[in-house]
């Protein structure tokens, strides 16, 4: 059985990941480490950000670790909100704010091209190593559907007719982001389980 630390205060996130994992390997909570502080994410990009969170638990805690990080980027609005997509509309990482404060700015626009970023970083042993996942998609006139947490209800899918919020968590795990670059992840564990 691997064991490692998912470096996320976010339990949304926590679940989505869990429900994704193979039986062979076990998730370790912060809150498990007795890891309650707020984890650091002051890199300006996305993958700095998940690296950030994986080296901090690694090195403070010593546990094999792996963390993510998610932006939208909306081209239209040159990639924004991107690295400060939980805090677009301030601090308070408000989800409801930051998806008015969205609608809001691409008011107008007729390009609504946009895309989720997703990037793992894995601090296992000595080395780190990080996989990303990109779904593209749309970004919708109005809020669509109640699942899912974050810009979900605003978010269409490239092939899809539903936003992400439409879906059931099973619908949107299939094809996610998050899972593309978990999938990765997944795989590369697997092989090292395997050695």
């Amino acid at each position: 059985m691997m064991k490692l630390v998912f470096a996320t205060h976010n339990k949304n996130k926590w679940r989505e990941v869990q429900s994704m994992l193979p039986e062979g390997i076990k998730i370790i909570t912060l809150e498990d480490i007795g890891c309650l502080a707020e984890i650091p994410e002051t890199a300006s990009t996305i993958e700095g950000n998940a690296l950030q969170k994986a080296k901090y638990i690694k090195e403070k805690y010593g546990y094999d670790t792996f963390a993510d990080d998610t932006g939208l980027e909306v081209k239209a609005l040159g990639n924004a909100p991107g690295v400060y997509s939980a805090r677009y509309a301030g601090e308070a990482k408000d989800n409801e704010a930051n998806i008015d404060l969205l609608l809001a700015n691409m008011q107008g626009k007729e390009d609504r091209e946009a895309q989720f970023k997703t990037i793992f970083a894995l601090c296992l042993g000595e080395k780190s190593y990080s996989f990303e996942g990109i779904i593209k998609g749309q970004i919708t006139h109005h809020r669509q559907g109640t699942e899912g947490f974050g810009y979900d209800p605003v978010f269409l899918p490239e092939k899809e007719e539903r936003t992400f919020a439409q879906m059931s968590a099973q619908e949107k795990n299939q094809i996610s982001h998050r899972a593309i670059a978990l999938r990765k992840l997944v795989d590369f564990l697997n092989s090292e389980v395997e050695k």
